[in-house]
Formats: C-alpha cells, sequence, structure tokens
C-alpha cells in the first residue's frame, strides 16, 4: 500500500469506529453493564455471522438482540421456537395461485436482516435443520429454487442451559455455523440499580433511535474484510486453531471455518479500534467467544471440570505470539 492509500484505510477505519461506538452506546442505553457483551454482538453483525447468547432467564438476551435491531434501520423478525413448530414456518412455503395457474413462494419469518430465535434450543431437530442452509449460504431452498436473504443477514438464537425439559440440545453441525457464543451473566450491583432506578421512564427499546441504515452496514462489513493483515498474523490463526485439533481432552478440535469465523471477527475488532490493520491482541480477545463453543470435550475431561473454554485458554499461552508490524503496508 502507497502511502495515500493508508492514510485513506486509517480515515475510513476511523469512520467505522465512530460508527461502532455510536452503535454500542446506543445499545447500552438499555443493555446497562455489559459493554463487552455488546461490543461482541456488533463484532458478529459485522462480522455476517452468527450469535448464540447462552444464560438463565431475565439477563437480556432477547432484549440485547432487540435493541440491536431497533439501533440499526433493518428488518428484523422473531421465531419462539417450540417443540411444534414446523421448518416451513421458518423458511415459507409454496402456495397454489388458482388465478396465475402457478406456486408462489411466500417467505417465512427467516427472510429479514436480523432474525431472533428465541429458545432455539426448544425446536425439534428438524426443525433446528431448517437453519443449516440458510446461516451457512444465506439462502433458502425450497422445492428446488433457491432464495436468498437479504444482506446484511444474522441469526442471534438464545437459549437457556438450565432448563432441560422439553429441550433439544443443538448438534455440532448447528453450533459450527454460530460465529461465537456468549454468556450475558448478571448485571453488578450499581448497573442493576440503575436499571430499577430507570424502569419506569427509562429508554424503552421502541424509543431507541436508529444509528446506521442497512447501506451503512454493509459499508462497513465490506471494509473490515479488506483490513490488511500480516503473514505472521495468518498463521498464528492457522497455528492457534490447529493445535485444538490435538488436543488430549477433545474428541473434536476446530474445524477450517473457525479459522475463517475467528479471522472475521478480529478483523472488526480492529476496525472498531480505528485501525487499519491487525494486531495480535485482536485474534486473542476474540478466541474463547469463537473457538470454545465448537470443541467437543472428552467424557473423562468433563469429568474433571475441563472445558472447551480451557483448552483455548491452553493454546493461547502455548502457541507463541507474532510480532506483527504495525503497519499495513
Amino acid at each position: 500500500m502507497t502511502g495515500g492509500q493508508v492514510r485513506d484505510a486509517e480515515a475510513l477505519a476511523g469512520r467505522f469506529s465512530q460508527m461502532f461506538g455510536a452503535l454500542a452506546s446506543n445499545v447500552e442505553r438499555v443493555i446497562r453493564g455489559k459493554r463487552e457483551k455488546v461490543e461482541l454482538a456488533l463484532v458478529c453483525l459485522l462480522s455476517e455471522g452468527h450469535l448464540l447468547v447462552e444464560d438463565v432467564p431475565g439477563v437480556g438476551k432477547t432484549t440485547l438482540a432487540r435493541a440491536i435491531s431497533a439501533s440499526v434501520e433493518a428488518k428484523w423478525t422473531r421465531i419462539q421456537f417450540t417443540p411444534d413448530l414446523l421448518p416451513s414456518d421458518i423458511t415459507g412455503v409454496s402456495i397454489f395461485n388458482q388465478g396465475a395457474n402457478a406456486f408462489e413462494f411466500h417467505p417465512g419469518p427467516i427472510f429479514a436482516n436480523l432474525v431472533v430465535a428465541d429458545e432455539i434450543n426448544r425446536g425439534s431437530p428438524k426443525t433446528q435443520s431448517a437453519l443449516l442452509e440458510v446461516m451457512e449460504e444465506r439462502r433458502v431452498t425450497v422445492e428446488g429454487t433457491p432464495h436468498p436473504v437479504p444482506r446484511p443477514f444474522m441469526v442471534m438464537a438464545t437459549q437457556n442451559p438450565v432448563d432441560m425439559d422439553g429441550t433439544y440440545p443443538l448438534p455440532e453441525a448447528q453450533l459450527d455455523r454460530f460465529l461465537m457464543r456468549i454468556s450475558m451473566g448478571y448485571p453488578d450491583h450499581r448497573s442493576e440499580v440503575a436499571v430499577l432506578a430507570g424502569a419506569p421512564s427509562g429508554a424503552a427499546i421502541d424509543r431507541l433511535p436508529v444509528v446506521v441504515g442497512v447501506g451503512d452496514v454493509a459499508r462497513m462489513v465490506d471494509f473490515a474484510q479488506r483490513l490488511h493483515v500480516a503473514p505472521p498474523l495468518l498463521d498464528y490463526v492457522v497455528r492457534l486453531v490447529a493445535s485444538t485439533r490435538e488436543h488430549a481432552d477433545l474428541r473434536l478440535g476446530a474445524s477450517p471455518r473457525a479459522s475463517l469465523a475467528l479471522l472475521r471477527a478480529a478483523r472488526v475488532r480492529a476496525a472498531a479500534a480505528g485501525r487499519a490493520y491487525l494486531v495480535p491482541e485482536d485474534v486473542k480477545s476474540l478466541a474463547v467467544p469463537v473457538l470454545a463453543h465448537r470443541l467437543i470435550v472428552t467424557p473423562e475431561a468433563e469429568l474433571r471440570g475441563r472445558s472447551g473454554a480451557d483448552v483455548v485458554g491452553e493454546a493461547l499461552a502455548n502457541v507463541p505470539t507474532p510480532q506483527a508490524a504495525p503497519a499495513g503496508v
């Protein structure tokens, strides 16, 4: 890159950072004291990935999804997963039009920019599988005809890890399609007091102002994925992910899809920080939410209390961190 190109990229990164910060601050008007979780969700959105929010009831999982959709001038839908939900209730159906003497496709709620899949693990395996194609290929095939979904497209799914009655665990193929899995956690004392104090007159979701439009989001996505990545950092991502495939505590390590997901998310984090290039910390800070849910721990290791997050933590400690040049040239 020439000096002029570097300056242009830095200016665009600064603009990206401003818009990212405005989005996060807007969502924080509803989700108090969870800036890190809000930023992770926005990184997921701008990486064109999907987010799984796993936590106990009442900590703001669905509220986070609604606040993001309210902050972006985009179409959003909510699908309440239940055991009797059918795949066609998600994707849509073809109905015969007698006047036109032809079948017409009536799109389902999946055809939106942001789809909230509430309590996804309450849907049957057959219904869950209806999301596999659209989450990977961003299209739905009905009766042999592909129908693309709009861009940007993101599935934000929620699930309760405690209540297991009437639930169906997500299969590995489904989990691997989520760019990140995060947990909201309980708010700290000060934030919870602020929530109570502002409950009657606080910023309701339906009163949140729109911060960015669909076109802005598409441009932010395109810019982030063009950020310079030094070869040592590409090598670092591959070594980090590959180390999980050889770990004794795992039955299944992370796939090449995980490498791509980690790199996409790291690019967005770099742009959100106002940089036009990546540094190792961009990768390291996102490794656990991007990789941990894709790993399957052996039964023996699980009995010892080991988790996918522990394995990723070991990988971060053991794989040498590169000294990447800070210039995008």
